[in-house]
């Protein structure tokens, strides 16, 4: 009963790994680019990957690349999978999924797991805790963030709370088949999470309120125009407007949801 993890060296995919080994479930950890023997590849823009990775596998766990995804669907199936547990994104739920760039490539790889003959389950996460790694180079410096919506909301979920969702789900076939909106237990202000980073830390952090230009102006090396304005629209919907909690993680876990502040705690030494 060996589970494929995929993308075996992001957070979530880590943090799965290690709890289905206490569980002394079977795994095999996979990586588009393997820097341990005992990693295997599997490359979810490289269709000839697929094959080997796949071979004796039961179950996976699967990180939304819509590029081949069909392809691996279908691979899957060939190969005797019977249940794939997708890493998609909460932005799915938006009006147009199709329209954003924040949502289009998940709702595509959801797209091709729901029409495959593989029973698939549809992790939706809000915004993990550790989008807030993005903050650590100006909290380090001793500079301002810059913040074009201060006051908007998410619900900071914490990428381990999101991996033991999946281990429940991929250890109880009763529980797949079904899409799962997973949250943190709070909604927070971009300014409250700066707060509880400034307590973990022990340092003042200073905002630097900016326009929707002048911020993407600042970031303009790391992501596209379109990429950016969808970002800015979801926090311009998000600002002053408490996010949606869920409470799937207690339910399938057993056990309260991280909160941010435990996330800040344990991640201090990246703001330090």
């Amino acid at each position: 009963m060996t589970t494929l993890v995929t993308g075996a060296r992001g957070a979530v995919a880590t943090a799965l790994i290690g709890l289905l080994r206490e569980r002394d479930t079977p795994v095999r950890a996979a990586s588009s680019a393997p820097a341990d023997p005992s990693v295997v590849r599997c490359d979810l823009r490289d269709p000839s990957t697929f094959a080997t990775a796949l071979a004796g596998v039961t179950s996976v766990f699967l990180y939304a690349e819509p590029a081949h995804a069909d392809e691996f669907a279908a691979t899957a199936a060939a190969a005797g999978v019977e249940h794939i547990v997708l890493l998609s994104s909460s932005a799915v739920l938006t009006p147009d999924p199709d329209a954003s760039p924040l949502a289009k490539s998940h709702a595509d790889a959801e797209r091709a797991l729901t029409s495959s003959p593989v029973r698939s389950t549809l992790l939706r996460p809000g915004t993990f805790c550790g989008n807030a790694m993005a903050w650590s180079w100006p909290i380090k410096a001793g500079t301002p963030v810059s913040l074009p919506y201060p006051g908007a909301h998410v619900d900071a979920v914490h990428e381990a709370d999101v991996a033991a969702v999946a281990a429940a789900v991929l250890a109880d076939p009763a529980l797949g088949g079904r899409p799962y909106t997973v949250t943190g237990p709070q909604s927070l202000t971009f300014t409250d999470q700066l707060d509880l980073l400034s307590r973990a830390t022990g340092r003042d952090i200073a905002v630097k309120h900016v326009t929707r230009e002048e911020w993407k102006a600042e970031m303009a090396q790391y992501m596209d125009g379109p990429t950016g304005d969808a970002l800015l629209d979801y926090w311009e919907s998000c600002d002053g407007r408490p996010a949606e909690l869920t409470p799937v993680v207690a339910e399938l876990t057993g056990r309260p949801a991280r909160t941010f502040a435990s996330w800040a705690e344990e991640n201090r030494a990246a703001f330090l």
